[in-house]
């Protein structure tokens, strides 16, 4: 019999670990019910088929699988494929193939099936995700991007996040640190859309209410939305203006209770670290920036030490240490589980998962705790309960969360400087840990300040840190066809709940300067006997702990109504939502609270002419009254031009083409920290001090006034336009996406600039900025068959190009210096002109620079005014801000038999980095940092001034050479292979001892993340920011895996 079968979507759920083990037992018994022990243990029947196109020729490699499960087949080069199931059970059976749409049967009796396939229109039958509800893929007029949860688990990276960036057109990130348990990226859907980028972040939700989403497992994330127009947005309101992120969990399925069991493990490795030059090297260089600066300065190494340096004679008195190597380890060890228990009855629904995920450090820990390397756990569970109460009404409960147990050193210093000693360490300050003992070399061999990449966290002690969220969701769904056909009643609670605890230990490690005795000691031999100098003392073990916690209550209720009359289709949405936020320690307790209403209309006449009206009406406590509620209304339309006559009798070779468009207003309120701006700031007394009389010894206590409050504050409004197309043909072979879009962002909350200063006072935030932003999105999908081998082929280009329209900016004495008109963070600096010369220094006056006598291999600047001076009237814009305009994606997938290889590659242009503090300066800023090797090898000199990239050794020429120019923002740019599996899925059913062991599918994998990056940096990862405040470096990961299916 030949099917013709619809894909079912179905939502998703939470679960608590508290009432976990209850709960469980509970679902476990109850689903269950109508299965006897018996039925249980029965041996499985064969089910046998075949499956062909619609000519009715054979289709090779069509994944059969038991739906909600891995377990399945495959079929054979006759289309004919075989599968276990438990006998008595009547699964449904997923038919899936590159090119072709997923087909579902239900088994009801049947052994022997005949399956049709049918050629793949992208999913057009696909149910998406959208604000508060679901719409089939082939009706959306809004501009949406859905990842799946099969692309999510390929990545062994932690954070969510991370598996986004190049499979999702808009979405973009940057990632600036590798850290276990704070990989998490900086994320835009359309870039920059407000003056700053705290201002631009995107809502997320999990399973319709905010909540974070990066530290899920992706074994329990159905589908990933991202919503980037105004007509898809338009619901959130208030919040709707940066784009909103959907996160959908799994929910169980009917049949027989599957267990799907993953487990991988690998290392990780730094992706990129910066190099530095040996103390021979270092003694050279430094010597050379002396002499530069003073023919006849005092060296600060002698011919002794840089000799001792060459030879590595005396190791000890004269360290040469490569602090990266020996504190870091070459890999990291990361490991991850999963598991998955689904299944039920037609009354009862269950869905139940666990995982756990470990992340190692870097730090080699010595003999200090475990605690004291950087370390990352986290404990995820989530379940759901699905109970059908009556044919009319279903009840879920639905609870989740996770436990993230973060370590790391402790410093007394910002986490940075732990990495700023590591990179900018002297090679000659030490040799390390010697039987326990910190030993360094006294600084009688080598004057100047001793540091060395251990002083900052070895012996000060760790941080251990957990934090536990847990999210419980309530829903009832009441069908109303009583009433009216299509009519629908639901009502939600939500509960979250953050619980924090963090635990300090504080010591201390006294430190061995390296002395010869001779050196401390003149009647003692001179025979070069080294002892040791203790400074300090081993401290007392100290002990502190904190804690905090937050929660939030969300509830909504909700008519909505379906139903086609005949060719025309319409559907409905009145929502009323509320949220209260309590964050105790933070504002007085006071809570954050949003109320709103949301309402849709959708029509559609033949699933050939969509429209689509959406609105939302908040109101946000942030404002004054009578300027909290908004109303943010969208409208979106659509043809399926493809439906029309004239498309299938001229153009049949199109399967698909849809052309939409919107228009909409939404809102932001993001104002970072701060809140309540209508309301004046608190004085506060700490504000310095004044005097009465004369001879007062100490000035009295004094009050200075807050910030004004600004009873006219409201919310930044944007309206967005977007026009899009979706096309596919060749039988589906060939996919095309793409979008234009359009902002215009007004009421941007800023300081007023064109006020004079002698106002003496702090002013209010207001609504006058103005940005606009535009850009662009284009993918491809190229999907075929080459033999037995099954291939696809996607690329795609996302562009996103913002203006600052008005900041109130005051006049500048050049154009060139306005900010406006420029992008947000748009940098501006000096333009670098060559290196000086002799002859630029014999004619000074013709290459003036104010403040400083240049010499040659110093930066010389353009004089852009052309007054003779090079000052701040000189600074233009150069470069790109540090997000990047364009966003590139490629994936490529390829199966062949049981083998099955995926990548994906990402890219970005039109971003760039800015070196600076150390990054810039040779020595560091105090001249006791180690030096960078590419700043020894590109140096100039008069030898090689035509080939030089970096300026001469100078102490002296810091305050020049290190001016803010194009000399040093460097292109950014950077294509990587982010992401590649390669896997093997065994044919369980013609394996003897899988199918003893209950086995249905086995699949083994190896993948990693981060493996290759092309750039033009080089000295550090592209990603990264070359500055003082260092942070973990970014981190590749090999890992290696298997998937089982019982």
């Amino acid at each position: 019999m030949n099917v013709i079968l619809t894909k079912r979507k179905v939502q998703v759920c939470n679960f608590s670990l508290k009432i976990f083990v209850l709960f469980f037992g509970m679902v476990f018994t109850t689903a269950t019910k109508g299965f006897s022990a018996m039925e249980l243990i029965r041996p499985p029947k064969e089910i046998r088929g075949r499956v062909v196109d619609r000519q009715g020729k054979p289709i090779e490699g069509v994944s059969v699988t038991i739906f909600g499960t891995k377990t399945g087949s495959s079929t054979n080069s006759k289309g004919q494929f075989v599968l276990s199931v438990p006998d008595g059970a009547e699964p449904m059976l997923v038919f899936s193939y590159v090119g072709y749409q997923t087909r579902n049967f239900k088994l009801s009796g049947q052994n022997n099936l005949n399956v049709t396939l049918e050629i793949d229109e992208s999913g057009l039958d696909e149910v998406v995700v959208v604000g508060y509800g679901t719409q089939k893929k082939l009706t959306i007029t809004g501009a949406i991007s859905t990842v799946g949860s099969e692309d999510l688990v390929r990545s062994p990276n932690a954070s969510v996040a991370n598996t986004l960036a190049g499979r999702v057109t808009g979405f973009s990130s940057v990632q600036f640190s590798g850290r276990p348990g704070g990989d998490d990226p900086i994320g835009f859907v359309r870039g920059l859309g407000s003056l700053s980028s705290d201002a631009s972040a995107p809502l997320t939700l999990v399973d319709g209410v905010e909540r974070p989403y990066t530290q899920l497992d992706p074994n329990e994330i159905e589908s990933v939305s991202v919503l980037k127009d105004a007509s898809a947005t338009a619901v959130f309101g208030v919040r709707g203006a940066n784009g909103v992120i959907i996160v959908t969990t799994k929910r169980g399925t009917e049949g027989a209770p599957k267990i799907s069991f993953t487990s991988s493990a690998g290392f990780q490795k730094a992706s990129r670290l910066p190099e530095f030059v040996d103390s021979y090297t270092h003694a050279l260089m430094y010597t050379e920036a002396q002499l530069n600066d003073n023919p006849n300065a005092v060296l600060k190494f002698t011919p002794e030490a840089t000799e001792a340096f060459r030879t590595n004679s005396d190791p000890i008195i004269y360290p040469n240490t490569n602090w990266m190597e020996y504190i870091l380890k070459p890999s990291a060890f990361q490991s991850q589980q999963n598991i998955n228990l689904s299944g039920g009855t037609k009354a009862v629904k269950y869905f139940v998962s666990l995982g756990y995920l470990k992340q190692d450090g870097l730090f080699r820990i010595f003999d200090q705790p475990d605690n004291t390397n950087y370390g990352y756990r986290r404990y995820n569970y989530r379940a759901n309960l699905d109970i059908d109460v009556t044919n009319t009404t279903r009840l879920s409960l639905t609870t989740g969360g996770r436990s993230e147990i973060r370590d790391e050193p402790l410093t007394e210093e910002p986490q940075f400087s732990i990495w700023r000693n590591i990179y900018f360490s002297q090679p000659y300050r030490g040799i390390g840990i010697v039987n326990g003992r910190h030993i360094q070399s006294d600084p009688r061999y080598v004057s100047g300040e001793l540091r060395d990449a251990l002083n900052g966290y070895y012996g000060r002690g760790f941080q251990h840190a957990a934090t536990n969220p847990l999210n419980i969701d309530l829903n009832l769904n009441q069908k109303l066809d009583v009433l009216t056909k299509g009519l629908e009643f639901r009502i939600k609670g939500a509960y979250n709940g953050t619980y924090a605890f963090t635990k300090t230990r504080t010591s201390s490690k006294a430190v061995y300067r390296a002395n010869y005795l001779h050196d401390l000691d003149p009647t003692a031999p001179d025979d070069k006997t080294i002892v040791y100098k203790k400074i300090g003392e081993d401290g007392i073990l100290g002990y502190s702990e904190s804690f905090s916690k937050a929660r939030d209550w969300y509830f909504e209720t909700a008519f909505a109504y379906n139903r086609t009359f005949s060719s025309h289709t319409l559907s409905g949405l009145l929502l009323y939502n509320q949220s209260k936020t309590f964050y105790p320690s933070s504002y007085v307790d006071i809570p954050r609270g949003y109320v709103g209403l949301v309402g849709r209309i959708t029509y559609d006449y033949k699933s050939k002419y969509l429209l689509d009206m959406n609105m939302g009406y908040n109101g946000s406590e942030n404002f004054a009254p009578g300027r909290r509620f908004g109303w943010f209304p969208a409208v979106s339309a659509g043809w399926v031009m493809s439906e029309e006559k004239f498309m299938k009798d001229h153009l049949s070779f199109i399967e698909y083409l849809k052309i939409r468009g919107s228009y909409g207003v939404v809102g932001n309120d993001r104002m970072g920290s701060s809140r309540f701006l209508y309301l004046p700031d608190s004085y506060f007394t700490n504000a310095g001090g004044y005097s009465f009389g004369v001879n007062v010894p100490e000035n009295q206590i004094g009050a200075a006034e807050g910030k004004v409050g600004n009873p006219l504050v409201t919310w930044e409004k944007s309206r967005k336009k977007n026009i899009g197309f979706e096309l596919n043909m060749f039988k589906g072979k060939i996919g095309i996406v793409a979008d234009y879009f359009t902002e215009h962002r007004d009421k941007i909350l800023t300081t007023r600039q064109a006020v004079p200063g002698i106002l003496a006072i702090d002013l209010p935030a207001v609504n006058i900025g103005v940005v606009d932003n535009k850009g662009y999105e284009l993918q491809l999908k190229w999907r075929d068959k080459i033999g037995q081998v099954g291939y696809m082929i996607s690329p795609n280009v996302s562009f996103a190009r913002n203006k600052i329209i008005d900041m109130d900016e005051i006049p500048q004495n050049e154009a060139y210096l306005l900010r406006t008109g420029n992008r947000v963070n748009q940098p501006f600096g000096y333009i670098f002109d060559g290196f000086w010369t002799e002859s630029d220094v014999a004619n000074k006056a013709a290459f003036p620079n104010a403040n400083y006598d240049a010499k040659p291999g110093d930066l010389r600047y353009k004089d852009l005014n052309g007054d003779g001076v090079i000052n701040i009237d000189d600074q233009r814009p150069i470069g790109f801000p540090e997000y990047p305009e364009y966003t590139f994606g490629l994936t490529l997938q390829a199966q062949y038999k049981g083998f099955d290889i995926n990548m994906l590659w990402t890219g970005a242009t039109h971003v760039s980095r800015a070196f600076q503090g150390s990054f810039q300066i040779p020595f560091g800023p105090t001249q006791a940092f180690g030096l960078m090797k590419y700043m020894a090898d590109g140096r100039w000199t008069p030898e090689r001034a035509a080939d030089a990239t970096y300026p001469r050794m100078s102490f002296l020429g810091v305050e020049n050479n290190t001016k803010y120019s194009d000399f040093w923002l460097r292109d950014a740019s950077y294509l990587r292979l982010k992401n590649m599996e390669l896997g093997y899925r065994f044919d369980a059913t013609n394996i003897r001892f899988l199918k003893k062991a209950g086995i249905s599918s086995l699949r083994i994998y190896a993948n990693g993340y981060d493996l290759l990056t092309f750039d033009k940096l080089k000295v550090i990862d592209p990603e990264s920011l070359p500055n003082e405040n260092a942070q973990y470096p970014l981190m590749k990961i090999y890992n290696f895996g298997f998937n089982v299916t019982f």
